[in-house]
C-alpha cells in the first residue's frame, strides 16, 4: 500500500497537514506526531506490519497491541477518504 500521489503533505508550525490535489476528498487532514510518521511511511510502498515495526522502532511503546490498533485505525481513516493506493500483489 502507498499514499496516493494526489495526496500531498506539508509541515506547518510543527503539524503535518495533508490535502488532496485531485478529485474525491475535499478537506484538510491534520496529523499528530505518530500519525504524521505513519503517513511518511506511506510515501513509499509498504505493508501494515512494516509500518507497525517502524513505529515500534521509532517510538518508545510498551505494548505492541496498542501500536497495531493505532496503525489500523489511522489506515482505516485514510482508506475512508480514499488516500491509499492498495495494490494486491
Amino acid at each position: 500500500m502507498k499514499l496516493k500521489e494526489n495526496f500531498v503533505t506539508y509541515d506547518s508550525d510543527g503539524e503535518q497537514i495533508m490535502v488532496s490535489t485531485g478529485g474525491g476528498f475535499s478537506g484538510i487532514v491534520r496529523s499528530n506526531k505518530t500519525a504524521a510518521f505513519i503517513v511518511e511511511q506511506l510515501k513509499t510502498e509498504t505493508t501494515q506490519q512494516q509500518i507497525v515495526n517502524a513505529v515500534l522502532a521509532k517510538f518508545e511503546v510498551a505494548d505492541k497491541a496498542v501500536v497495531e490498533a493505532d496503525v489500523s485505525k489511522i489506515l482505516q481513516t485514510l482508506r475512508k477518504i480514499g488516500a491509499l493506493d492498495e495494490k494486491h500483489i
